[in-house]
């Protein structure tokens, strides 16, 4: 027998234990095929019996070989608690279970930079949870009645001029142009975040764009989603399903060549241009993904051999905000004849006011909107050091631009949106709601959708490997075998009742105001139970 040294990993270092019993198994081996990680295989045991049939003590010894399935010792291949398992076991006879007393987190160090898709507990108080919408209209303003009154639930995407500013003049009794005015789309205040071909499955991000054409055509709500780094198919980009989607160019440039070959060709112009600066989850690193997600398809849409494609932290030959207005707002509204606006997202921090501040100088008034990413955000792409130190919740970042923009008279100019962590707790519609109240005009959403869509990672370290390409829902992965597990109608579907849902709650909250448009910048309808967020929110505290 090998020796064991101290050093070794067991089954007891492991953060998920597999929990096996073998009276119920049937050793179809369901489990084991299932499992995309490798954490469990089938195994033999020796059971040796002790026994007398006789009256008088006559031991008899028998051995037998019992087989088992045994849960695999390995950082590597531990196993991440996704119960895919469980799910397929037809006897109930298998499933994982946290072990409390894991050292995981300083093991894994011995197999690289820990990476996960999910968060953990260090950012767990979140400030939307200490505010309430207080200001009831009932006797001296009455309120609007959510199901029967009609709602103007609509965002402006794109420069917003002032009245002084636009380009009207009166000549012979007739109102004539002197020359064109950004464009400004009006949109739902609900985005599907920038999530790319490559980090989702090619059904994952089917399902997602099919939400989107039905939410439009059949449901009336004109909800846009990021298409993310790395380009879209062909055939979406020569579609009339173009006008729904936002065209993301991130410091990778990935897809951006096949983008533009395919212009001569679009039916229809883009719903904007989002110029991606960086993100909440890993503010000022770049992206990555995995050479093991880097399939055919994927490889053919970003024009890369099958290698690991790292993003810089930041897009070359940009060292200021005049430089990005200058360079790559010009070049990208040229690019589509001046019909598209365009946006910038960043990552929350210290210095999203002062960027916010440029962008409202912008002499060419060309920037038609500022997208911020708060930390609270989860992606499969961050390193862990990244995702729970760096960066600043939204909420304050949010009410400190909108207000830098008041003391200017310059709210409402340039949109503001804003993420990270929205419907982390359970109801996007009433963070969406106390958001759009302290100054957002809107809010977009990523890691919501793939959870509608099955995603079985939580905030406790459940599964988490969507980095890895071995997602076991189908949702992360390039696999085509696991890729197949994921329903996209049944996928769709989802989001489109979740998207309904918000709709009528988002009326919900805004009828016992007295608003039948968003209440944007309405901070006297918000009250906190917390003394310090309303001191520094400036709303009203309450207990």
């Amino acid at each position: 027998m090998e020796a064991v040294k101290s050093q070794d990993i067991s089954k007891a270092d492991l953060k998920w234990n597999i929990e096996h019993i073998m009276e119920r198994c049937t050793m179809c081996g369901s489990c084991i095929s299932t499992c995309t990680l490798g954490a469990i295989k089938a195994d033999v045991i020796r059971v040796d019996k002790t026994y007398s049939d006789d009256m008088k003590p006559s031991p008899r010894r028998t051995h037998r070989t019992i087989p088992i399935i045994k849960q695999v010792s390995t950082i590597g291949n531990a196993c991440v608690g996704c119960g895919m398992c469980a799910k397929v076991c037809p006897n109930n006879a298998i499933r994982p279970v946290r072990n409390s007393d894991s050292r995981q987190t300083l093991l894994s160090r011995d197999a690289g930079p820990v990476k996960r898709g999910g968060r953990t507990n260090l950012n767990a108080q979140r400030t939307l949870d200490h505010i309430i919408v207080g200001r009831i209209s009932q006797m001296t303003d009455p309120s609007l009645d959510s199901i029967r009154h009609t709602f103007d639930i609509r965002s402006p995407f794109g420069r917003v001029l002032p009245a002084s500013d636009l380009p009207f003049s009166l000549q012979d009794g007739k109102l004539v142009m002197a020359h064109k005015a950004p464009p400004v789309r009006s949109i739902y205040p609900l985005i599907f975040s920038d999530m790319s071909i490559g980090a989702l499955s090619t059904r994952a991000w089917e399902a997602v764009a099919m939400a989107v054409a039905y939410l439009n055509e059949k449901c009336d709500l004109p909800v846009r989603m990021s298409s993310g780094e790395g380009g879209m198919p062909i055939k979406l980009l020569e579609s009339e399903q173009l006008k729904y989607m936002i065209l993301q160019i991130a410091s990778g440039h990935f897809g951006w060549n096949r983008i533009v070959k395919a212009m001569p060709r679009m039916k229809t112009d883009p719903a904007g241009v989002l110029i991606k600066i960086g993100q909440g989850a890993k503010p000022g690193d770049g992206g990555l993904l995995q050479a093991a997600k880097v399939a055919e398809h994927v490889q053919a849409i970003r024009g890369v051999p099958k290698a690991t494609l790292s993003s810089p932290p930041n897009h070359q030959g940009l060292y200021s905000i005049e430089e990005s207005v200058q360079k790559m707002h010009l070049s990208l509204n040229a690019a589509f004849g001046f019909r598209v606006p365009v946006a910038i997202k960043c990552a929350a921090s210290a210095t999203s006011v002062s960027v916010y501040n440029n962008l409202l100088r912008d002499p060419y008034k060309i920037c038609g909107g500022f997208f911020i990413d708060g930390i609270q955000g989860g992606t499969g792409a961050a390193n862990e050091i990244s995702l729970d130190h760096t960066g600043h919740p939204i909420v304050s970042k949010i009410r400190d631009c909108y207000l830098a923009a008041v003391k200017q008279g310059l709210q409402g100019q340039i949109p503001l949106y804003g993420g990270g962590g929205i419907g982390m707790t359970g109801n996007a519609a009433a963070d969406a709601f106390k958001m759009i109240c302290l100054g957002a005009n809107g809010v977009f959403v990523g890691k919501m959708l793939i959870q509608l869509l099955g995603c079985v990672g939580n905030e406790e370290g459940r599964c988490n490997a969507c980095n890895t390409g071995k997602c076991p829902t189908g949702i992360c992965t390039q696999d085509p075998r696991l890729v197949k597990r994921l329903d996209i109608d049944r996928g769709a579907q989802k989001i489109v009742d979740y998207v309904l849902t918000f709709d009528k709650e988002l009326r919900k909250l805004m009828a016992p105001i007295g608003n039948s448009t968003l209440p944007v910048g309405r901070s006297d309808a918000l009250v906190s139970t917390d003394k310090s967020i309303a001191e520094q929110l400036g709303i009203q505290y309450v207990c």
